[in-house]
C-alpha cells in the first residue's frame, strides 16, 4: 500500500496542531445501566492517541456508536465512552454534546497542545451515512473544519463510504494510524502465501453473511471448520434433520454446492448441543447431527466436534477465526466457543481473531488475548478484506 502512516505525520510535528482522529468507539453497552461492558475498541486506538497527546497535538476524536436514525438519541450517546477513554489516557478528555455544532466548535477551540475532545456520536448527523454525495460532502466540510490534519485508526468502519471515513481524507492530508496499520499488515499475510496448513474458522448464525468469504476461502485454505448456528443449513444441504435450529432455506442449495465443490475442504460438526428452547436455563442434552429431535434446536457444537475441530487445528500453521461455535452468552451454551478457542492458542499457528462477536467471546470468557497473534476490531471489514474487496477507508487513504 502507499499510505502514509502516523509516525510520518508526528515526523512533520503536530504540537500545537489540530489532529482529526475517525476512531471506531462502537462499543457495547448495558441497556439497563449504560455501562461499557467490552472496552476493547477504546483500549485498540490508544497507541495511535497516546502518540498525538505525547506530541503535542491538539487531539478531536470522532466516532459512531450503534445505528441511531440520523438524529440524537440519547441511548447511543458517546458520553460514556469519554469517561472511560479519560481513565486509559489518565486524563480529562473534553465532550462535545453535538457533532459540528456550537458545542464541537467551542469545545475544539478550547483545547491545548496535548488535550483530546471526543464529538458526539457521528451517526447523529444524517450526512455521515447519506448516500447523497453532496450531503455526505457538506458533513464532511463541517468535520475537516475541526483538523489541520486527519488520522483514520478505525479499521472497523473502513468498509463503509460514509463522509467521516471516506470524504473527509480528500479533505485534509491523511494518515493510517496504527491500529488500521497493523490490520492491513496482518491480513495481508493471511492474503498473500500464508504460511500452511492454513486453517479457518467460521461460525456466527447466517451462511449469508459469510457467503461471499467462503466462496473466497475455500480455494486457498487447506481446512474450513463451520460451526454456530450456521452450520445448520450445511447439516440440512447433507439431507439431515435440523429441528428447530436457524435455517436459511433459501440457501441450501448453496450450501450443498459448496459441499460439492470443496473436495472434502469443510468440515461439519458430528455432535451438537439440542435444548428445549432459546434461554439460558433450558433443558439440553448433546446428540449426534444425525439425530436432532424435530422438536428441538441446537445452541452449541458438542465435544466431539470440538476435539475434531481441535485435531485440525494442531496441525496447522496459519489459523483465522471469525464467528462463535454457539450461543456463549449463555453458559450452558458456552463450551464449543471456549474449546476452539482454547485450541487456537494451543496450536503452533500465527492466529488472527476475526472481530466482532468472535473477539467478545475472547473476552467475555476470561481468554488471555495475548495468546492470539491478532485479534481484529472489525468483523465485516476484516471479512470484506479476505474477499478481496476494495475498501472505501483503505483507498481514501491511498488517494
Amino acid at each position: 500500500m502507499s499510505i502514509r502512516t502516523l509516525d510520518d505525520l508526528l515526523a512533520e510535528g503536530v504540537s500545537g496542531r489540530r489532529v482529526l482522529v475517525r476512531a471506531d468507539l462502537n462499543v457495547p453497552l448495558d441497556k439497563q445501566t449504560g455501562d461499557i461492558t467490552d472496552d476493547g475498541r477504546i483500549r485498540a486506538v490508544l497507541p495511535t492517541l497516546g502518540a498525538l497527546v505525547e506530541a503535542g497535538a491538539k487531539v478531536v476524536v470522532c466516532s459512531h456508536l450503534g445505528r441511531p436514525k440520523g438524529k440524537p438519541d440519547a441511548q447511543f450517546s458517546l458520553r460514556p465512552v469519554a469517561g472511560r477513554l479519560g481513565e486509559l489516557l489518565g486524563a480529562p478528555v473534553h465532550f462535545a454534546t453535538d457533532t459540528v455544532g456550537d458545542s464541537a466548535r467551542s469545545t475544539v477551540e478550547g483545547l491545548v497542545d496535548g488535550q483530546v475532545a471526543l464529538l458526539e456520536n457521528l451517526r447523529f448527523n444524517a450526512g455521515e451515512t447519506s448516500k447523497d454525495e453532496a450531503e455526505r460532502g457538506a458533513f464532511a466540510d463541517q468535520l475537516a473544519a475541526f483538523g489541520d490534519a486527519y488520522v483514520d485508526d478505525a479499521f472497523g468502519a473502513v468498509h463503509r463510504k460514509h463522509a467521516s471515513v471516506y470524504d473527509v481524507p480528500a479533505r485534509l492530508p491523511h494518515v493510517a494510524g496504527r491500529l488500521v496499520l497493523r490490520e492491513v499488515e496482518v491480513l495481508s499475510k493471511l492474503t498473500s502465501e500464508p504460511e500452511r496448513p492454513y486453517v479457518v474458522v467460521l461460525g456466527g448464525s447466517k451462511v449469508s453473511d459469510k457467503l461471499a468469504v467462503i466462496e473466497a476461502l475455500l480455494p486457498t485454505v487447506d481446512r474450513l471448520l463451520i460451526g454456530g448456528g450456521m452450520c445448520f443449513t450445511f447439516l440440512k444441504a447433507q439431507g439431515l434433520e435440523v429441528g428447530t435450529s436457524l435455517l436459511e432455506e433459501d440457501m441450501v442449495e448453496t450450501c450443498r454446492n459448496l459441499l460439492e465443490r470443496s473436495s472434502g475442504k469443510i468440515m461439519l460438526p458430528v455432535d451438537v448441543v439440542v435444548a428445549d428452547a432459546f434461554a439460558p436455563d433450558a433443558a439440553h442434552d448433546t446428540v449426534r447431527v444425525d439425530g436432532i429431535p424435530s422438536h428441538r434446536l441446537g445452541l452449541d457444537v458438542g465435544p466431539e466436534t470440538v476435539a475434531g475441530f481441535s485435531a485440525a487445528l494442531s496441525q496447522a500453521k496459519t489459523i483465522f477465526w471469525n464467528g462463535p461455535m454457539g450461543v456463549f452468552e449463555m453458559a450452558a451454551f458456552a463450551a464449543g466457543t471456549r474449546g476452539i478457542a482454547e485450541a487456537i492458542t494451543k496450536a503452533d499457528a500465527f492466529s488472527v481473531v476475526g472481530g466482532g462477536d468472535s473477539a467478545a467471546a475472547v473476552r467475555a470468557l476470561g481468554l488471555d488475548e495475548s495468546s492470539f497473534n491478532h485479534i481484529s476490531t472489525g468483523g465485516g471489514a476484516s471479512l470484506e478484506y479476505l474477499e478481496g474487496k476494495a475498501l472505501p477507508g483503505i483507498a481514501a487513504l491511498e488517494n
